[in-house]
C-alpha cells in the first residue's frame, strides 16, 4: 500500500507518517523543504510547493496512491490535483470554517461556546475572505467525494502544540521564564483553550485510516478531551520549571495586547469544538495526557529555543515588549487601588431557599433569624 502525506514535518506530521509506516504503508512526504524532520524509516521526500497546482502536478506526475493525507498547502488545490491519483483523501482544516459569532443562524444568543460539525459555516462570499475560502475548500473536498473521485474525510484541527509546532503557544510562557521575568500577565478567568497535542491530533486522524467505512464522507472536530484555561497552563509550566513569579490577572481586553500587540481583539471569541462525534464514530481517546503533553512541549522548547524575533516568534505574534509590560502592570495596579477605594452599601443576603427555624417560617435573610 502506498501513502502520500502532504506536509508531514510539523507537530502532528511525523506521528502520522510513523503511524502509517507501522501500518505497513510505503510512505512518501510532499513538502516545500523549508523544514525537515526524522521519521522511523528513510522515506521518499518530494520537494515541491504544495500551495500551487503547477508545482503539485509536477511532483506527482504518473504517481498514484492508495491513501493521501493533506495536512498542509492549499487543500482545495490538492483535492483537484489528486483526482484519479488516490483512492482515499484525508484532509486537515480548522475552526475558521464556522460562521462568525454574530451570524443570525446561531440564534438570538449568538454562537455557543461549543460547536458541532453541522453548525453554521462561513459560506458567505461577502464575509471574511479566509473563512470563506476554508468553506470553499471543504466543499471542494466533499464534492470530489460525492462524485466518486476518491473517498474523503475532513478533520478540523484546533491549535496544535508540541515539538515542531509553528507559533508554539507555550513559548510566550517559557521564554519569559528563561528571561527571568518576575511577573506574568494573563487574562482573568478566560475560556478553555482550543488545543491539541500533535501526537493526539495525529492519533485522531489515524483512526480514520483504521476505520475507513465509518469515516468516509465525514467531518470531525479534534481537540483535547480535557480543556484548561490559560491560567491552568501557566501555573503548570511555572511549577514544572520550578520557577517563582507573580501572576497578574487583567481583563482580556488589556491582557491580550501583551501577547498580540496593539490592535489585538479586545473580546475573547474562541469557537470551541464539540468532539462527541469523533468519540462515538471512531472511539477517540487521548494517547497522551495534557500534563505529559505540556511537559514534552516545554522540554522541547527549552532544548530548541526559537530565535528572538525569528520565524516562530513572528508566527506567534508576541512582541515580548517587557518595558511596556512593566508600565502596564504599574498603571493597572494604580487603577486597581483607586477602584478598590470606591465604596458600596453592605447588603444582607442569604441563600435563595428558606432555612426555617420552625414550621411554616417564611424566607428571610440570615440576620432576621
Amino acid at each position: 500500500m502506498k501513502a502520500l502525506v502532504i506536509g508531514g514535518t510539523g507537530p502532528s506530521g511525523p506521528h502520522i507518517v510513523n503511524g502509517l509506516i507501522s501500518r505497513g504503508y510505503d510512505v512518501s512526504v510532499l513538502h516545500g523543504g523549508q523544514h525537515e524532520t526524522r521519521f522511523d524509516e528513510e522515506i521518499e521526500h518530494i520537494h515541491v510547493d504544495p500551495h500551487f497546482q503547477e508545482t503539485l502536478e509536477s511532483g506527482l506526475v504518473d504517481r498514484t496512491f492508495d491513501l493521501t493525507i493533506a495536512t498542509y498547502g492549499r487543500i482545495r488545490i490538492v483535492a483537484e490535483v489528486v483526482k484519479g491519483k488516490t483512492e482515499r483523501l484525508i484532509t486537515v482544516g480548522g475552526g475558521g470554517v464556522y460562521a462568525q459569532r454574530d451570524d443570525p443562524r446561531w440564534g438570538p444568543l449568538g454562537a455557543p461556546l461549543m460547536v458541532k460539525e453541522d453548525s453554521p459555516l462561513a459560506d458567505n462570499p461577502n464575509g471574511p475572505r479566509l473563512q470563506y475560502m476554508m468553506w470553499v475548500t471543504e466543499k471542494t473536498v466533499m464534492n470530489g467525494h460525492q462524485k466518486g473521485y476518491y473517498k474523503s474525510t475532513i478533520f478540523r484541527y484546533p491549535q496544535i502544540y508540541g515539538p515542531n509546532a509553528p507559533a508554539n503557544p507555550e513559548w510566550s510562557i517559557v521564554r519569559r521564564i528563561l528571561d527571568s521575568r518576575k511577573h506574568f500577565i494573563l487574562p482573568n478567568l478566560g475560556l478553555p483553550r482550543r488545543r491539541s497535542f500533535g501526537q493526539n491530533a495525529a492519533h485522531a486522524l489515524l483512526l480514520s485510516v483504521d476505520k475507513p467505512k465509518q469515516s468516509e464522507g465525514q467531518i470531525y472536530n479534534v481537540r483535547e478531551e480535557y480543556q484548561y484555561s490559560q491560567r491552568h497552563i501557566v501555573e503548570f509550566i511555572t511549577k514544572f520549571l520550578n520557577y517563582d513569579w507573580d501572576l497578574i490577572e487583567m481583563p482580556f481586553s488589556i491582557a491580550n495586547k501583551v501577547y498580540k500587540g496593539d490592535g489585538a481583539p479586545d473580546i475573547e471569541t474562541i469557537v470551541n469544538y464539540d468532539i462527541t462525534k469523533i468519540k462515538a464514530h471512531l472511539g477517540y481517546e487521548e494517547l497522551v495526557t495534557t500534563s505529559d503533553a505540556l511537559s514534552v512541549s516545554v522540554n522541547w522548547l527549552t532544548e530548541n529555543r526559537p530565535n528572538p524575533g525569528g520565524e516562530i516568534e513572528m508566527q506567534l505574534g508576541d512582541p515580548f515588549a517587557y518595558s511596556s509590560e512593566d508600565e502596564l502592570i504599574s498603571a493597572y495596579k494604580n487603577g486597581l487601588a483607586k477602584a478598590n477605594k470606591v465604596r458600596f452599601p453592605k447588603v444582607l443576603s442569604g441563600h435563595m431557599y428558606r432555612h426555617p427555624q420552625k414550621p411554616g417560617e417564611a424566607w428571610a435573610p440570615p440576620s432576621h433569624h
